[in-house]
């Protein structure tokens, strides 16, 4: 069940600027969510729209957000999911939803918001600057004055994710597992979320090789944000063997994208993109 799209309203003194449907996946986030800071923020915030995607959760997550998009209807709709298909699809189903009613760029941001939602318009604001960026993904690096609070295993993860980013993609990224990113609508990015993500919870992975390998020179469509504040959340659903089969399949995956690096000839086209893949 969808509760329809409606696009932000925005202020009578506003000036024009691109819109951005910022998508968050959530499952079982009852007694997580902060609806309070989502309806201070599209208060504040009247180019953005949010998407909740509920992704078949179990307790009363869909109730809660059914009421934020009740208060906010102009601002907040919520895309229902059945059946719990796992953060991956989530988030892909989210963006397709957002690019098919016509957002012009789209984002995706964790429930949890260890990324605060203050820093959406940072992101904004690269992109407003640099037309030509596709991709805007925020990192989190230990930077003088930068509030980033992160666990050493957590960190560990995160190097050995970026080394498979940067076997996949070829760019010398440092951080793919934040869950705050912004992309704009284009062909690449439209055709990359056309189907489901095969590497599990290495998704952002597969999504930036995608989205690579469909465009022009990805060194010039990817900026990399450091953030100035990021906290670690308690309660993540991720699971040491979900990583693990996640990294084995994003090996298989760096495989297939070597033995076809000749290919593809960019197309929008869903079977076309598969066979390119």
């Amino acid at each position: 069940m969808t509760i329809p799209f409606r696009p932000a309203t925005a202020r009578a003194n506003a000036t024009p600027v691109t819109s951005l449907t910022l998508v968050v996946p959530c499952y079982n986030e009852e007694l997580r969510l902060r609806a309070d800071s989502f309806l201070a923020f599209v208060d504040e915030t009247p180019r953005v729209h949010v998407l909740f995607v509920n992704d078949g959760s179990r307790d009363g997550t869909l109730t809660r957000l059914q009421q934020l998009a009740e208060a906010r209807p102009a601002q907040i709709s919520v895309l229902d999911l059945p059946r719990n298909g796992g953060k991956a699809e989530a988030v892909r189903a989210g963006l397709k939803h957002a690019l098919d009613q016509g957002a012009q760029m789209v984002a995706y941001w964790d429930a949890d918001l260890a990324t605060p939602l203050e820093l959406v318009e940072d992101f904004l604001r690269v992109a407003d600057r640099n037309p030509m960026l596709e991709v805007v993904f925020g990192s989190r690096r230990r930077m003088l004055g930068h509030q980033v609070v992160r666990t050493l295993p957590r960190r560990a993860v995160s190097r050995i994710c970026a080394m498979l980013a940067r076997m996949a993609i070829g760019l010398p990224v440092a951080d793919t597992q934040c869950g705050a990113k912004l992309l704009r609508s284009t062909p690449a990015v439209q055709a990359a979320v056309a189907q489901p993500f095969t590497a599990g919870w290495l998704f952002d992975v597969e999504l930036f090789a995608r989205i690579a390998r469909l465009g022009g020179k990805a060194n010039t469509r990817f900026y990399e944000l450091p953030l100035s504040e990021w906290h670690e959340i308690p309660g993540s659903k991720v699971s040491a063997s979900a990583i693990a089969k996640s990294g084995l399949r994003m090996l298989r995956l760096i495989a297939e994208l070597r033995l076809t690096r000749a290919a593809p000839v960019l197309s929008t086209n869903v079977t076309d993109f598969r066979k390119a893949a």
